[in-house]
Formats: C-alpha cells, structure tokens, sequence
C-alpha cells in the first residue's frame, strides 16, 4: 500500500510510459538507418519518423462513405491499447506502482485486443485489401499468439510467477548461460516478435505491393490523424517487443530503486541495448528475403517448437 500511494512512483511510471511513446518513432529511425549503412544506401534523418508524424498529424482526414464507428475509433483504440502495454512494462526501472499488474498475461491480452480492431477495421469498409489483411493477420496472430504464450509460461515456471518485474528479478539473479530452458524460449520469442511486428521475413513494412503486404493493406484506406496514430501504435508495439526481450532475458543493469544514479545508469544501459538489438535486426532483415506466405505457419511452428522445448528443459533438466 506504502509503494501505491507514493506519488513519486506514479511520477516515474508516467514519465517512464511517456518515454516509450517519444523513443519509439527514434527506435524504428535506428533501424532503418542500420540498414542503410549495410545496403550502402544514403540513410534518413533519425528524426524524419517525428516529421512524418507531424506531417500526418496536421493533414485532413478522409473517411470512406460506408466507414462505421468502428473504423473511426479503431486509430484510438490501438494506440490507446499499445499505450496500455507499454505501461505495464519494465522500461528502466522496477520501482514503479504499475509494476504489480505487470503481468505477462496481460500483455499479450493488450496485444490481442489491438490487433482485433485493428482487423475488424480493414473489413470494415470492405474493399478487397483490408479483407485481404485482416485474414492474414488473424492466420499470423493464430500462429503467434501460441508461442508467445508458451514463451510466457516458460519464464513464469522459472520464475514461479507470471508477473514482469518477479520475472525479471529472479533471471537477473541467476546465471542464463546456464539455462537452456530460458535459451530456447528467448530464440522462440525472437521469432514472435518477428511475426507480431511485421518485420522481415514474415513481413516488409516498407512495402506496398498487395500481394505481400498483411499490416498495410489493414490501414490502407486511412489518412491524416488516423494514420499518424496507427504508424506511431506499430513504432510502439515494436520498441514494447524489443525492451520485453531484453529485460526479460537479459535484465542486467535495470534500476531497482528511484535514486537518479540507478536511473541515469538503467537508462544509458537500455539505450545501449536497444541500439545493439536494433542493428541485429536491421542485420538480420537485410541478409534475409520475406518468405511466402505459406511458408509463415512454418516459421511460426518453429517458434512455438522452440518455446515448447524450452518448457520441457525446465520440467526434466531443471525442475528436479
């Protein structure tokens, strides 16, 4: 009770939730920028991803005739989820209230109710791209949401808790090099984050082509605002991916305490690591080519596989 009453700790959860809505446009800047470098390619301002946003921020928005409530208050609703789960994420620091409903579980319901608007909304207005994308997003989510979950219930038997920040604590404190349960289901995890944020192979954000795309043919017929607050949702959701991996399986260095020592610490670490995470990323989309579609549930079974592997460590390996 003393911890959800301390405004100081509500202080540094909001400021930490607002941190993750500013740093993610800057975090997807990073990456395209990594992939420059590697394509000998003149690479863009890191802050061209705000500029794009504000440019979307200040035009009209043009509704389709038969648009309904859904299709208008399904920019809203995404970003308001997003913005929900980064929230209950660890980002630099475990003094936080929000750290008691940090719960893996959660999350991925956050995720999961996203991701139905957003697919009810590219059916909405019924041209043939939006439900083109919203089917193909639902085989994906089908697939994904799977291995994610197994990826969850693998930590959580480590931990004995299926709470983010116990998650954390217990695997900082333990030696993961020595633990094959929690390698199988971070490489599982890559694979997720891979597939639930439209990333190469499973996916290419920078492509309009109808025969590849899943998460653009779903906000196709968006514009302005709406399109602003749907781009900034998907920067979102990949920066939430890329922090969960690293404090998850990698937690060394985050703050336990609000002193601004830990934080200023915890922060220049996490920077650190998310420009390293980011460059493996833009290394491994640029040395890979997107697969076919139906190739995609077998990428997603290796996911699941993996993460069911690292289960079954535990359970004969490290259980007993």
């Amino acid at each position: 009770m003393a911890v959800a009453m301390n405004p100081t700790g509500w202080l540094l959860a909001l400021l930490q939730t607002l941190l993750f809505v500013a740093a993610a446009p800057l975090f997807g800047a990073w990456i395209k920028r990594v992939k420059c470098w590697l394509q000998n390619r003149r690479p863009p301002s890191l802050l061209q991803p705000y500029r794009d946003l504000r440019r979307l921020f200040s035009k009209q928005v043009v509704l389709a005739e038969h648009a309904s409530v859904i299709f208008r208050l399904t920019p809203y609703l995404v970003f308001g989820a997003i913005i929900m789960a980064a929230t209950v994420t660890p980002f630099i620091t475990l003094d936080t209230p929000t750290t008691a409903i940090a719960d893996a579980i959660v999350l991925t319901g956050f995720f999961a109710l996203a991701r139905f608007f957003l697919a009810l909304a590219g059916m909405d207005i019924g041209t043939a791209f939006g439900g083109m994308g919203a089917s193909r997003e639902m085989t994906v989510s089908a697939l994904a949401e799977p291995a994610m979950l197994m990826m969850v219930f693998t930590v959580s038997m480590v931990a004995s808790s299926t709470n983010l920040a116990t998650v954390i604590t217990s695997i900082e404190h333990q030696m993961v090099m020595t633990r094959p349960s929690l390698w199988f289901a971070a490489l599982g995890f890559l694979l997720v984050i891979v597939a639930e944020t439209g990333r190469i192979p499973v996916d290419n954000p920078s492509t309009h082509l109808e025969l590849t795309m899943i998460h653009e043919a779903m906000i196709l017929e968006y514009s302005g605002r709406h399109l602003a607050m749907l781009e900034w949702a998907a920067q979102l959701k990949l920066l939430v991916y890329a922090v969960l991996a690293i404090n998850i399986f990698n937690p060394w260095g985050i703050a336990h305490s609000d002193g601004l020592a830990p934080l200023a610490i915890a922060t220049a670490l996490m920077a650190g690591k998310l420009m390293l995470f980011g460059t493996l990323l833009a290394a491994a989309e640029t040395v890979l080519a997107k697969i076919r579609l139906f190739q995609v549930p077998v990428f997603l079974m290796l996911a699941f596989t993996l993460a069911l592997g690292g289960m079954l460590c535990f359970i004969i390996l490290e259980a007993g």
